[in-house]
């Protein structure tokens, strides 16, 4: 798989997970699939604007993603080349958080995206795009 594929497929995820983020914030439903299930429903005010500033944080990250595999932003390109590090830690993370969730709809719908957004950063960060640039 290509850098920038996987950039491709990482930024699909995240845009995903950027909408249900947003979703939450906005009032649906969701929340026995978000934080550890703890808020089923709707969130409250909080956590809607912790979703809202979840979204823009990751966003942020996908373009870190792009920029490392020379799709866009090539003035962070030094700067992606250790910062696609920390999204691969932040993704190894959440692939085992979204492992140990007391939340079965987390364990079933996120641990899978997690992992996948975990491939995805892991071959960008250990591509080359950077030097090519």
């Amino acid at each position: 798989m290509s850098p920038r594929f996987a950039a491709g497929v990482f930024a699909a995820l995240i845009a995903a997970v950027i909408a249900f983020q947003l979703s939450l914030a906005l009032g649906a439903p969701w929340g026995a699939y978000a934080m550890g299930g703890a808020f089923f429903g709707a969130f409250p005010p909080a956590m809607r604007v912790a979703a809202v500033l979840q979204a823009a944080f990751l966003a942020a990250v996908a373009l870190v993603v792009l920029s490392r595999a020379g799709v866009t932003l090539p003035g962070w390109r030094r700067a992606s080349r250790w910062l696609a590090w920390v999204v691969v830690a932040l993704t190894a993370v959440a692939v085992v958080l979204n492992l140990i969730t007391p939340s079965a709809g987390e364990r079933l719908v996120w641990a899978p995206v997690c992992a996948a957004l975990f491939a995805t950063a892991l071959r960008v960060a250990l591509s080359a795009a950077d030097e090519r640039g």
